[in-house]
């Protein structure tokens, strides 16, 4: 298992003591093996009813949000293995440092183009200076990066290790964050607020992975539900990929649970995005 605080050197120009170390991703095993994806009737039930109390209405509802999810039922997946937590600032930094790949940021004018409900001044937080990420938030999930970008980390990642790392598909993302057994949440079957960064409780805004460690999935998995949604190689219509987890920007949760799904244009930078990685069972 590699371990957030490991480093592995990378050897450049044959001098590797010359070369800074480089940030490589803890990765938790997800065995092999069947599980329940999806959802039935009464999950999509209770989660319009969970929105509809913390909202106080019925826009979820009246927009079917959930009706699109995967039917409930048993899937089988090879193993694999997938990064315990979201890609930090500091492990992207690494990729910019290197690479010289544009930084995460967006324009004015971009941002206005993508008719979001953020302001352009709560993007300002995450933007980075520079090839440098927000100062105190080294640690923070990275944001503003396109389903491209996150794509070219992973690229740059494969190269350093020597191993082949990818965005997760949508159903190896939701084994991973709920388990074999179906349950709602990677907790269990209840929402309770205290174990995951969303509106309910939370600052609203983004937090150090693992601040939330009581909302830990069966397999190790940290930040499943809320802090960010996280990009996935599922196409869902044109140009447009699957995000799964909800956000800091959610409450209710119905859209934090590991069933639910979304899809964001390929190449939008949003503040609500993240991503993390797999790799084979090696």
């Amino acid at each position: 298992m590699i371990r957030l605080s490991v480093f592995l050197a990378v050897m450049l120009a044959g001098c590797a003591s010359e070369q800074p170390p480089i940030p490589i991703p803890e990765t938790v095993m997800i065995p092999s093996g069947a599980f329940i994806r999806g959802s039935g009737r009464a999950e999509r039930e209770a989660a319009y009813q969970l929105d509809e109390r913390a909202y106080g209405h019925s826009v979820t509802r009246t927009g079917r949000w959930y009706e699109s999810e995967v039917k409930r039922g048993r899937v089988t997946l090879p193993a694999f293995r997938i990064t315990r937590t979201v890609i930090t600032n500091r492990q992207y930094a690494a990729f910019i440092s290197a690479t010289g790949h544009p930084a995460p940021d967006v324009s004015r004018k971009v941002w206005k183009s993508y008719r979001l409900n953020h302001p352009f001044s709560r993007t300002r937080r995450h933007g980075w200076t520079g090839d440098q990420p927000p100062a105190g938030r080294e640690d923070h999930p990275v944001v503003l990066v396109s389903h491209g970008d996150a794509r070219a980390y992973a690229k740059w990642v494969g190269g350093v290790t020597k191993a082949v790392w990818r965005l997760p598909g949508e159903a190896e993302w939701e084994k991973a964050v709920r388990g074999v057994d179906g349950r709602r949440f990677p907790w269990g079957d209840e929402f309770d607020p205290a174990r995951l960064n969303s509106a309910d409780t939370g600052p609203f805004d983004t937090v150090p992975v693992g601040t939330f460690s009581a909302g830990v999935g069966p397999f190790g998995v940290l930040d499943g539900a809320g802090q960010v949604y996280e990009w996935t190689s599922t196409p869902l219509g044109s140009a447009r990929f699957v995000v799964k987890g909800g956000s800091w920007d959610d409450k209710g949760c119905g859209v934090c649970r590991p069933a639910a799904r979304h899809g964001r244009p390929v190449d939008i930078k949003h503040i609500l995005i993240g991503f993390r990685l797999v790799r084979k069972a090696f």
